[in-house]
């Protein structure tokens, strides 16, 4: 962890306990060390937060690139390890940072629905987690945050569930094509489904 992202998270455990007093499942899930892609259900800007309290090692986002245009924050999103990406623009610069990521070992996390889901309902998912799982031949973490409800509400349970790495190869990218990525970002997405009902229960 850099050190601004550890003062971070030092301060925001014990409010985010209070304020979603939320649980953690299959931490044994992410190795110490070696690069691997986070990949979560999106929600609510709480999503990045609850991400990062959850595990011991810093994750590295693509983030929208609107919340760069303010210069003093987006600032300090950079200097958190977020990089800004063109969304629906084939945005090959934020793909590059994406790769350095993974070339330096970290974690890079990447919402699988490209967007926040506005309802809790599961959005069709988008290729770009298998893009650069395939071209840098790196593991997939799927991960479900599910609060009670399907919404962030303070005070109420939120649950956060870390399934086992997923590497290229069982997810079926071989050859790298636009149908490989999208058959494998919809086996990313029914692993997450499946630890929401699990949540749910």
């Amino acid at each position: 962890m850099n050190p601004l992202y550890f003062i971070g998270w030092c301060i925001l455990i014990p409010i985010y306990k209070l304020m979603f007093f939320f649980k953690v499942n299959g931490k044994e899930n992410v190795p110490k060390k070696g690069a691997y892609i986070i990949c979560s259900n999106h929600l609510s800007n709480h999503d990045p937060i609850m991400l990062g309290v959850s595990l011991r090692r810093q994750i590295y986002y693509m983030a929208k690139a609107e919340l760069f245009k303010n210069p003093i924050g987006g600032q300090i999103i950079r200097w958190l390890g977020a990089f800004p990406v063109q969304r629906g623009a084939g945005d090959g610069k934020a793909i590059n940072e994406a790769e350095e990521v993974v070339k330096k070992g970290r974690l890079l996390g990447i919402f699988i629905e490209g967007t926040r889901s506005k309802t809790g309902e599961f959005l069709r998912p988008k290729s770009g987690a298998a893009m650069v799982a395939q071209q840098m031949n790196v593991p997939v973490i799927p991960v479900c945050i599910t609060p009670k409800d399907k919404k962030y509400k303070i005070f109420k349970r939120v649950t956060v569930s870390i399934g086992k790495p997923m590497t290229p190869q069982e997810l079926g990218l071989n050859k790298g094509s636009p149908e490989e990525f999208r058959n494998a970002g919809r086996m990313i997405m029914d692993e997450i489904k499946k630890m929401r009902e699990n949540d749910l229960k």
